[in-house]
């Protein structure tokens, strides 16, 4: 029984995640490379290929983008010490919390031809036409770097915190200069640290659909060419685009992964990392803290914006460079009425029963993972999977599969029912829950179920006693991130979605459709509050890990 239980786990595993590629690449290749065939249209179409290097390069492009504002951040609120800098440091990564619809449509609010920036300005210039157009590359880039700086936030004030501080003394002492020990000491050390938020950060970005879907325009990204070709009956040539994006991010991935620096001094951590160092004088530091202040509010903006225009009534903003009316009427209405409910409740139940299976399932392959060997590659490798491809890449994958009834090839017939996009979520999480499984059993210390053992306790009384307690914290960290994904998928949503488990993301893109801001809003509203609960409950559980 022991024997069958991870051969059944890796065939479930499997089905979920490895099968739907091999079909859709199956299908991609169907009818060669002819000239009706998807493979040969796709070959000689040239949309399709500049589609696929827009993905490309402005992936490196966010990357920059990133980097330029987050790693500065880093620096400031890790070197640094001034009042205030803890509530404002934790202020400054909630961004990475909010689902990326919400930072779009905050990001519409804001910066967008209606937005409030763009009529403060028509108001004070007099003029009627708004002054820019939030739309085409620079939109996407933009807001690509505003969601994902806090990557490199992150990983820099990480990594600053375990840096070994007695190298820098040393340098300093033999004479060196501050900026030399930044670029000869520092940075180096950091160096891995940036490796891992650039990795993050671009593969992020190949898989983005929100911003290239609601500001490309006619500028599309593979993403959205993927979207556009399902949406228009075309499947062949959609499951063409998706293996081609998903070659683009093996590749790039495994590109990414050999470029990343050894760790040459980060291996050899002897020293402390030094305390922040506090600005010399008392104006000094509570000017750091107005300065960090002001930056904060600009950085979380957007979503103050989102705050304010979900208490706009609808019809009472027209040309005003300021809503003239703010009123409580959007929530009301939507608490009050069943259908406005309806994609709130679709949403809970999906992300709640998407993230128990995905916590199961993949605290169960991290178990098998630990134990190494090639049967624990495998079982890693699977639960890495669904993060090194786009959200785009399995979305059609699974309705490829799941569209076609025959149980003797393991595919039944999912899409148009309520089961596929909570499926779909479960694929899309196990990264998620397995891999902080795996963190967390690699802490374990294996003499304490040893102990029990010997004391005669059965396996199960030491999981329930031993493991499962000392797993908690990863387990809920996961869980918490694998919910918070899955309540504010737009990308599986749209290609999987149904109207009868119709999701928060598709009802705020189709009320945006309908122009009223308010009530679209309000749902951003929830979906930030909702998100941002579980981030905390994540960092709470990480610390207590």
């Amino acid at each position: 029984m022991r024997r069958l239980a991870p051969i059944a786990l890796g065939l479930v595993l499997l089905w979920l995640v490895g099968y739907p590629l091999l079909v859709t690449f199956g299908a991609a290749l169907a009818g060669g490379g002819g000239p009706d065939a998807p493979l040969g249209r796709f070959a000689r179409a040239p949309a399709e290929w500049l589609a696929l290097w827009r993905s490309f390069w402005i992936s490196v492009a966010s990357v920059a983008g990133a980097a330029l504002l987050g790693i500065p951040l880093g620096f400031l609120f890790e070197r640094r010490d001034f009042p205030g800098k803890a509530l404002l440091g934790a202020l400054v990564a909630l961004p990475v919390a909010l689902p990326p619809l919400v930072g779009v449509i905050a990001f519409l609010f804001l910066f967008g031809e209606s937005g409030f920036l763009s009529r403060a300005v028509m108001a004070l210039l007099g003029r009627s036409e708004p002054p820019w157009r939030l739309a085409g590359p620079g939109a996407i880039l933009l807001v690509h770097a505003y969601s994902m700086y806090v990557y490199f936030y992150l990983f820099t004030r990480a990594g600053l915190a375990r840096r070994d501080g007695a190298l820098e003394e040393a340098a300093a002492t033999l004479g060196a200069s501050p900026r030399k020990v930044l670029w000869r000491i520092t940075l180096p050390m950091l160096s891995p640290a940036f490796a891992g938020a650039a990795l993050l950060c671009f593969m992020t970005s190949l898989g983005s659909f929100s911003a290239p879907y609601l500001f490309g325009g006619s500028w599309r990204v593979m993403t959205t060419q993927i979207v556009a070709s399902k949406l228009n009956g075309d499947l062949g040539l959609a499951q063409v685009e998706t293996v081609a994006l998903a070659a683009v991010a093996v590749v790039s991935l495994l590109g990414l992964r050999r470029l990343e620096p050894r760790r040459r001094l980060t291996g050899t951590v002897r020293g402390l990392a030094p305390r922040p160092r506090p600005l010399a004088s008392s104006w000094a530091r509570w000017g750091a803290c107005a300065a960090a202040t002001v930056l904060t509010l600009i950085l979380l903006s957007p979503h103050l914006t989102l705050v304010l225009i979900s208490l706009v009534p609808f019809g009472t903003w027209t040309l005003e460079p300021f809503p003239p009316v703010l009123a409580t009427s959007n929530y009301t209405g939507l608490l009050s009425s069943a259908e406005s409910w309806r994609p709130i409740a679709s949403s809970l139940w999906m992300a709640a029963a998407a993230t128990l299976v995905a916590l199961v399932l993949g605290f169960l392959a991290a178990r098998r993972a630990a134990r190494g060997g090639a049967g624990g590659r495998f079982f890693e490798g699977l639960l890495a999977l669904p993060w090194a491809l786009p959200g785009t890449v399995f979305a059609l994958a699974l309705a490829s599969t799941f569209s076609v009834h025959a149980p003797w090839l393991g595919r039944i017939v999912l899409v148009g029912t309520p089961w596929i996009l909570p499926l779909a979520y479960v694929v899309r999480a196990l990264p998620l829950t397995g891999r902080s499984a795996l963190a967390g059993l690699a802490q374990l210390d294996s003499s304490l179920d040893e102990a029990a053992s010997t004391l005669g306790a059965g396996p199960w009384r030491r999981f329930a006693r031993i493991t499962l307690p000392l797993l908690r914290p990863s387990l809920v960290a996961g869980a918490g991130l694998a919910f918070m994904t899955a309540l504010g998928d737009y990308v599986t949503s749209i290609v999987l979605y149904t109207f009868d488990n119709r999701p928060i993301s598709m009802a705020i893109d189709g009320i945006l459709r309908r122009n009223d801001l308010g009530l679209a809003a309000v749902y951003g509203v929830f979906l930030m509050l909702a998100s941002s609960a579980a981030f905390l409950a994540w960092g709470r559980e990480r610390q207590a890990g």
